[in-house]
């Protein structure tokens, strides 16, 4: 019987001949070169640059300013990104309610909108409150709008409205990647966890939440490497402040305005490497929870 089955199978195996590898061969040229493209455009970064600049940015007070304000803030943004992420992504995956279909499309908008609208947006919100039109009552109105100029006060053109920016443009990013482990766990699992005692917080926290660690590992990393390369919601709501504001994209663009094409490259292939560690660890982390 099984030897049957070996031969069934071994018949059913498609025959890779001499078209099969030519098929094979134009398609993995695509990769080839779309690889060397990228390791070219990385090499002319690096050689114009040269080592005495990529040595000699970093020793600037400026650089490292802007350097320890883009990983606090990045690091912060994925704090609060996944204290949004988990319980968003869980929710999403477990209940159906009215207008799941539309919440689910909206909570994807910020990766596909123009990063640029978001700084523009938030300007706006926090310096002409759209409160005081109708139909609010005027004292309802009147109450915040002046809470959320109060609130604009510390967030524009300050450290903190930094995260806000990266926070809108990243946290959906997170959402998606916890919302996916969340659907690739069986609920079923959670509901034998009930039928042992548990309740339904306690089947989340003790069964689903576990077992999404990697999702949650991955979701966390995406929130990091958006967040920590946006650029055009940052010069809109907080601005380019020196030691204040500026962070590692907007010192790139602020040191090629200038013509340090030097140091805006050093920078830049700072921002390269550690983008590339966050994304490594993607795949690593991915391909150990298979």
């Amino acid at each position: 019987m099984n030897q049957q089955l070996f031969t069934n199978a071994r018949a059913s195996t498609p025959v890779s001949g001499f078209h099969g590898q030519l098929f094979a061969a134009s398609m993995l040229a695509f990769v080839g070169l779309f690889v060397v493209g990228l390791l070219l455009l990385l090499a002319a970064d690096v050689l114009y640059s040269g080592p005495d600049a990529l040595r000699g940015v970093f020793e600037l007070k400026r650089i490292q300013a802007s350097l320890w304000l883009s990983l606090w803030t990045s690091g912060l943004t994925v704090l609060i990104g996944l204290a949004l992420a988990v319980p968003m992504g869980y929710a999403l995956s477990r209940y159906r309610f009215p207008g799941h279909a539309l919440v689910d499309s909206m909570v994807d908008l910020p990766i596909i909108l123009p990063p640029l609208v978001v700084g523009l947006s938030l300007l706006v919100f926090f310096t002409e409150p759209p409160f005081r039109s109708p139909p609010l009552p005027g004292v309802l109105a009147y109450w915040l709008t002046y809470w959320t100029r109060a609130i604009g006060t510390h967030l524009i053109f300050q450290p903190k409205g930094i995260v806000l920016c990266q926070l809108l443009v990243s946290a959906s990013f997170g959402i998606r990647a916890v919302k996916l482990t969340f659907d690739g766990i069986d609920p079923r699992v959670e509901h034998v966890a009930m039928t042992l005692g548990c309740t339904r917080a306690g089947a989340f926290f003790r069964v689903a939440l576990p077992m999404a660690r990697r999702g949650i590992i991955v979701g966390g990393i995406l929130i990091w490497t958006r967040a920590f390369g946006i650029f055009g919601p940052l010069m809109v709501f907080v601005g380019a402040v020196s030691m204040r504001t500026e962070v590692l994209p907007t010192t790139i663009y602020l040191e090629q305005s200038v013509g340090n094409i030097e140091v805006a490259l050093a920078v830049a292939i700072l921002m390269i490497v550690l983008a590339t560690v966050g994304l490594v660890t993607v795949r690593i982390v991915g391909l150990r929870g298979k």
